[in-house]
C-alpha cells in the first residue's frame, strides 16, 4: 500500500505494512502554494489520521518521523515546530482529550475538514481531466439551458424561447410587408431537469482492499467522503446512506468514513446489496440507486445463521444468490452501478453477470479515475428526460 500526500508532491509514505519511498522536501512547492506552516502540516496530518483509523497519537508519531527524516519544519522561515503545531491543533479545536480513555481524539471539526479536503482533491482531479468519459445528456424542464430547441408547448417557460429559431419559422410564411407570428412558430430551448435521488454507497472492507501492494481502501474512502460532502452541501433534498461490507454488512455514519479500516474479512456482497435494498425501500424518491465500490469477488454469505464461504474462485452457489438479489433490485427500480477497482478478467465476468441481471452499469476504473466516474455518474442520474 502506498499513499501520496499533498504536503510535498515528491514525498511518498508507507507505514507498518508498507515500505517507504522518500525524496527531498520541495520548499518551493510549500512557498508557491502560499500555505502557512500550520496548513502544510495539517494537510499531511489529515491523511495520516485517516490511515491511522482516527488514532491521533499514531498520526502524530508518523508526522514526527517524517519531520525528523526530512526536516519539514526546518524549511519553515517562521521557526514553526511540531510542538507549535500540536498546540495549534488543540487551540483550533481539531483534537481534544478524551478523559474516559485518556487519549487524544479528533473532533467533529476535523471530520468535516477531512471530508472537505477529499471533495477538493476529487474536483482537482476532475479539472485535470481524470474523469470517466461516459457523459449522457438528458433534457427536460429545468434551469440549465441546452443548445437544442423544440416547438413551444403550453406551460413552457417563455424565458427559454429560442428567438432565432422562432424568427426563422415565422419568416417561412411571412413577407417583407407583414410579419405573421403564429403559436406553432415558437421554439424553446431544451433544459436539464434535476430530480431528487436516493443513493446507497456500498464500500468493500474485505482484506483484499490492502493486498498486493496496492492501497485501494484510501481512494474508496476519499470518494465516499467527497460524495457525502457534495450532497450535504449542494443537494440537500437528496439522500446518501453508507454501508460497509465484509463478512457481514452494516450501516455506517458519515463521521465514521475517514477512519474505516480494512479487516480480515471475506466479501459478503449479497448482504451488502440486501441491506442497501432495504434502506431504499423506505425512501420516497422515484430515483433510487446503489453505488458499489469493490475489488473482489463475492466469497461468503450467511446461510441458516452460519457463514458459508469459499475464497477459491467464484462459487456458483454464492454468485447465483447475488444475481437473484440484483434481479430483486431491478424489479424495485433500483439501479446498481458497480465500480470495479481490479482488472482480473475472471472477476470482470462476474460483474458483467451482475450488471446484466440488474440492467445496471459497471465501470472498470483505476484508483485515480474512481472519483471522476462516481461524480459524473451521480450528476447524470439526477437528470430526467421529459418529452
Amino acid at each position: 500500500m502506498k499513499q501520496s500526500f499533498k504536503g510535498s508532491k515528491q514525498t511518498h509514505y508507507n507505514f507498518w505494512f508498507m515500505h517507504f519511498i522518500y525524496s527531498k522536501w520541495d520548499e518551493r512547492f510549500h512557498a508557491e502554494q502560499g500555505k502557512s506552516s500550520f496548513d502544510t502540516l495539517f494537510n499531511l496530518f489529515q491523511d495520516l489520521l485517516s490511515i491511522a483509523g482516527g488514532d491521533v497519537s499514531q498520526a502524530l508519531r508518523w508526522l514526527n518521523q517524517l519531520d525528523e527524516e526530512y526536516k519539514i519544519t526546518g524549511q519553515f522561515k517562521d521557526g514553526y515546530g511540531m510542538g507549535d503545531f500540536i498546540d495549534e491543533l488543540k487551540e483550533r479545536g481539531y483534537i481534544e482529550f478524551d478523559d474516559q480513555n485518556s487519549v487524544m481524539i479528533p473532533t467533529s471539526k476535523t471530520n468535516r475538514s477531512i471530508r472537505q479536503k477529499a471533495l477538493e482533491d476529487i474536483f482537482t482531479q476532475l479539472r485535470k481531466g481524470n474523469q470517466g468519459g461516459h457523459k449522457t445528456p438528458h433534457t427536460g424542464k429545468g434551469l440549465e439551458r441546452q443548445p437544442e430547441s423544440r416547438h413551444w408547448k403550453p406551460g413552457d417557460d417563455i424565458s427559454h424561447i429560442d428567438s432565432t429559431g422562432t424568427m426563422m419559422n415565422m419568416l417561412k410564411h411571412s413577407d417583407i410587408n407583414q410579419f405573421n407570428l403564429r403559436e406553432d412558430d415558437l421554439q424553446v430551448y431544451h433544459t436539464d431537469h434535476y430530480t431528487s435521488v436516493s443513493t446507497v454507497l456500498l464500500i468493500d472492507l474485505s482484506h483484499s482492499m490492502i493486498l498486493y501492494g496496492e492501497d485501494r481502501i484510501t481512494p474508496a474512502k476519499k470518494v465516499a467522503m467527497a460524495l457525502s460532502e457534495l450532497i450535504m452541501n449542494n443537494y440537500a433534498k437528496d439522500s446518501l446512506d453508507l454501508v460497509a461490507f465484509g463478512n457481514e454488512a452494516w450501516r455506517i455514519e458519515v463521521k465514521d468514513l475517514p477512519y474505516l479500516q480494512v479487516g480480515p474479512y471475506h466479501t459478503n456482497t449479497l448482504q451488502g446489496l440486501q441491506v442497501a435494498r432495504h434502506i431504499l425501500q423506505r425512501k420516497k424518491f422515484a430515483n433510487k440507486q446503489i453505488f458499489m465500490i469493490t475489488d473482489g469477488k463475492p466469497s461468503c454469505m450467511i446461510e441458516n445463521g452460519k457463514m458459508y464461504k469459499n475464497s477459491f474462485g467464484l462459487d456458483r452457489k454464492i454468485v447465483n444468490k447475488v444475481l437473484d438479489e440484483a434481479v430483486k433490485c431491478r424489479k424495485e427500480n433500483i439501479d446498481i452501478t458497480t465500480f470495479m477497482i481490479a482488472h482480473d478478467p475472471y472477476l470482470q465476468n462476474f460483474v458483467r453477470e451482475l450488471t446484466e441481471a440488474n440492467k445496471g452499469r459497471a465501470y472498470y476504473s483505476s484508483l485515480d479515475d474512481l472519483g471522476g466516474y462516481i461524480f459524473e455518474d451521480y450528476i447524470k442520474n439526477r437528470r430526467k428526460r421529459t418529452k
